[in-house]
């Protein structure tokens, strides 16, 4: 997928100066190549040696025009985008019309009885440029749809990560409130900090859906939470941090955490009579960060209903939104203890996300 952007799209060409486009050119002009002895000349003797001279005048006008619409596309990115596919059009057969006249003169004989082109000059001129007129039509045909049904795509993918973020708010927020309701009257200072706590909280749900912050930022927002909660449940609650190995340079979707943390103490610690701790932890292997949130479960019998499904789908599917198969969720159960854990890339370009 391609990253969720709101700046004004950019022109519907691909780059044709990166080497990926180019070998699309060169596969395009190829499979041309192959069709055009295959019409022309058929499967016989001189079949290879037509197909080597066809392949050649092919790629000849492929790159060329790749290379004059890779020189004009600053210019042409500043044209409305019908002017922009007009120009592109007949840049392309001003490029084909060059290269023919071109292939004409140098590689046609001016005299000799056997001419490598064995057609007249208007009436190559005149193939050459209605093949070409037919396929850079389709060829930018292609690229147009495609184009647009990128940005629809990344249209839907905000929608999507705005909408799971919306449901992820309010899955922690009247927990917290009622936290700070009881302790009002009883501990007034307690109750101020779990108001700065929840503060960065809203804060943190009310930013860009898209946006990607470090692993201490995404942490503080769990100690906060875990403050709250802490308040609450008492010595019931315990903790244990064991993250010491993330780089600073690593990122992570915002309020990726903080919901697997609130389900491990509604699904695990606040069920226990003696409650639990909570272990977080994370390691760096194959290019890769792996952040683990364990927590004890208690039997199936007295455990609270299973809707934390529903917040850990809602991570998983923004990991996939931003990092695509870079990403993702993980979960295991064994011995009364519950982990999921966390994958992302350890450096990644948000410039790049599938968002």
């Amino acid at each position: 997928m391609t990253p969720v952007d709101s700046d004004k799209p950019a022109l519907f060409l691909p780059d044709l100066c990166g080497v990926r486009a180019l070998f699309g050119v060169v596969i395009i002009g190829e499979l041309l190549a192959v069709i055009l002895t295959l019409v022309g000349s058929g499967i016989n003797a001189s079949a290879l040696e037509q197909l080597s001279l066809v392949s050649m005048f092919t790629q000849w006008i492929g790159l060329s025009a790749a290379a004059a619409l890779c020189w004009t596309r600053r210019w042409l990115e500043r044209l409305p985008e019908s002017s922009a596919a007009l120009t592109s059009y007949f840049l392309i057969l001003l490029v084909v019309y060059l290269v023919s006249e071109l292939a004409w003169w140098v590689v046609n004989p001016l005299s000799g009885i056997d001419p490598i082109i064995g057609l007249q000059h208007t009436d190559f001129l005149a193939r050459t440029l209605g093949i070409s007129a037919i396929v850079g039509a389709l060829v930018l045909r292609y690229f147009y749809v495609q184009h647009h049904w990128k940005l629809r795509t990344v249209s839907e993918a905000q929608a999507r990560l705005e909408a799971l973020q919306a449901r992820i708010r309010p899955h922690f927020l009247f927990n917290c409130m009622n936290t700070i309701a009881s302790l009002t009257r009883t501990d007034p200072v307690a109750a101020e900090r779990a108001v700065e706590d929840l503060a960065d909280l809203f804060r943190a749900s009310m930013g860009e859906v898209r946006s990607l912050v470090t692993f201490e930022e995404e942490f503080d927002l769990v100690r906060g939470y875990l403050n709250i909660e802490g308040l609450r449940l008492g010595a019931r609650l315990q903790t244990k941090w064991d993250i010491g190995s993330i780089p600073g340079s690593g990122r992570i979707p915002l309020l990726t955490l903080q919901p697997l943390v609130e389900n491990a103490i509604y699904h695990g610690i606040e069920p226990l009579e003696d409650g639990g701790l909570i272990e977080i932890s994370a390691v760096c292997e194959d290019q890769t960060i792996r952040i683990s949130i364990e927590n004890p479960v208690p039997k199936t019998t007295t455990r609270h209903h299973h809707g934390n499904r529903l917040a850990q789908e809602n991570v998983s599917q923004r990991l996939l939104a931003h990092f695509g198969d870079q990403g993702g969720l993980e979960i295991n159960e064994e011995d009364e203890r519950y982990r999921v854990t966390v994958t992302v890339p350890m450096e990644f370009d948000s410039a790049n996300s599938h968002r």
